[in-house]
């Protein structure tokens, strides 16, 4: 998502469309699909027996922002359905790298591929694949929940039905309710967050700390939910959060991030075969660069 000035003007792009809010004379801007399936994009589920592709590839990232390296030579991976926890403490630069994965902030070199595309070239075409939260999500706050899905779809080229909004709203546990936006806890509003973003059934989701504000109960069902995105539906999943103990649990690959600069990128897997937990490890192995 990105933010523009501009008074009560509603906006078509080629092959998309964005989404306004009403709220003074800020609109919030999203990117979507066309109602046709592309079959340009290099991406498909997870399937067994079959070597999965990355649907990520950065190589040799940098962002500078007044002669400040915010981001420097980011090279980074995430396979096709992979859960990829991206951890590191506040400022490092995590949310930064998913901004410029949503072309929300522009690079200063290096590349970003997605689904074996340049993001650059293909910008509309790849973002209309994506879902996600970056920050804190931004909503029509005299709406409820359903309505603001339903506002969502109207700007929205595929073909999203009543159903679609319900089985989402109902994934996050917000079927039910009828409170307005305005009345919604932190939690209720990391909750609606995520419907938007499964709305249209991306194959990337990028989630910019999605636990945040939810009960222990609601973080467990987001947990089951984004392990049934990754592993029955083969949607990849780059994630991150400061929570080792929640990471360590859902993601197949994790990798660290400090002061822009990416320290490590290791599988679960491996660290599994050293018998700890994945604080413990990081106790272990980084103590002296986290």
């Amino acid at each position: 998502m990105n933010f523009f000035r501009n008074k009560n003007k509603t906006t078509k792009i080629s092959n998309g469309s964005l989404i306004i809010t009403l709220k003074e004379d800020t609109i919030q801007v999203g990117i979507y699909a066309p109602e046709e399936k592309n079959p340009g994009l290099e991406v498909g589920y997870r399937k067994r027996g079959i070597e999965m592709r990355n649907v990520v590839e950065i190589k040799e990232l940098f962002k500078t922002i007044d002669k400040e390296e915010i981001l420097s030579g980011i090279n980074l991976q995430i396979a096709e359905g992979e859960i990829y926890g991206f951890l590191g403490p506040n400022g490092a630069g995590k949310t930064t790298l998913m901004k410029c994965m949503l072309t929300l902030s522009t690079i200063t070199s290096g590349s970003i591929e997605i689904f074996g595309k340049s993001l650059q070239e293909h910008r509309e075409e790849i973002l209309s694949q994506i879902g996600s939260i970056i920050e804190t999500p931004i909503f029509y706050e005299n709406c409820t929940a359903k309505e603001v899905l339903k506002i969502h779809a109207q700007y929205m080229e595929k073909n999203i039905t009543e159903l679609d909004i319900m089985s989402s709203l109902s994934m996050v546990g917000l079927k039910n309710t009828t409170k307005k936006v305005k009345e919604f806890s932190l939690g209720m509003r990391q909750r609606l967050g995520l419907a938007r973003a499964f709305l249209t059934k991306p194959r990337l989701l990028i989630l910019d700390e999605p636990i945040n504000g939810l009960d222990p109960i609601g973080i467990q069902e987001i947990r089951n939910l984004l392990l049934s995105l990754s592993k029955e539906h083969g949607i990849t999943i780059l994630i991150s959060s400061h929570i080792l103990s929640e990471i360590s649990q859902i993601a197949d690959k994790i990798g660290v991030i400090k002061n822009g600069e990416m320290i490590e990128q290791i599988s679960m897997k491996e660290i599994m075969r050293e018998n700890i937990d994945l604080e413990e490890y990081f106790m272990s192995h980084f103590i002296n660069k986290i």
